[in-house]
């Protein structure tokens, strides 16, 4: 089943009255030594919201992803899973290669970039991994894995225009400076090819470039 199919289902079966927010807020995984997770989440670069300790049989610690609205926490007594149980946590990217390059820097052991031989997602494991990015470098096709000490399976996975109806077409926000950085780059190369088309330069490139960028968040039809 195509993205498009799975879409056009979702649309259908979701309401048209606006809902409760119900925003993701914390992602509790099962860890067997403490102080050893809590150093390779510290190495990755994430930043170090809390530490709490209750007495000798209760720890909570609390790590935040680069960018991410949704946190990390794992500890003592916090979880009944079994340590290294929690699998295929995504960390989104808008540039699959450079993120694996920076942990690569950091010591981290991943995989090579890969795409999947179905197209659609990935399979559980490593079952259908074809190396390198997707060919046409299709959004929400590229990834790299990784794990930590106890084998909790991280996957980044690169997405640069979101499917329609994923993200509010009224609200267009980036969660970091390189993010950012990044749209206007896809943004500069695509209105390099719109001013090859219309053979001229186009003084009003900004409204372009904002118009560009506001409907590639948003999952709609790109500029010409």
């Amino acid at each position: 089943m195509g993205n498009t199919s799975v879409h056009s289902e979702t649309a259908a079966r979701t309401p048209a009255m606006r809902t409760t927010d119900m925003k993701l807020e914390v992602i509790v995984i099962p860890v067997s030594d403490v102080d050893r997770a809590k150093q390779f989440y510290s190495n990755l670069g994430w930043r170090l919201d809390a530490d709490f300790v209750t007495g000798d049989d209760f720890r909570v610690i609390q790590f935040t992803p680069p960018g991410s609205p949704c946190s990390v926490i794992f500890g003592k007594n916090v979880t009944a899973a079994v340590p290294g149980t929690a699998q295929g946590l995504h960390l989104i990217v808008s540039d699959v290669e450079a993120a694996r390059a920076e942990l690569a820097e950091r010591g981290v052991a991943l995989s090579d970039v890969f795409h999947d031989a179905g197209g659609v997602f990935h399979h559980a494991g490593e079952n259908a991994r074809v190396r390198g990015p997707h060919p046409q470098r299709k959004s929400y096709g590229s990834f790299a894995s990784f794990s930590d000490p106890d084998g909790n399976g991280w996957l980044f996975q690169e997405i640069t225009t979101r499917l329609p109806g994923r993200m509010d077409a009224n609200e267009t926000m980036y969660s970091s400076a390189s993010d950012l950085a990044a749209a206007l780059r896809r943004a500069e190369a695509a209105h390099g090819e719109h001013e090859k088309r219309i053979g001229k330069r186009d003084e009003d490139w900004p409204t372009w470039y904002a118009e560009y960028m506001v409907r590639e968040q948003a999952g709609k039809p790109l500029s010409s």
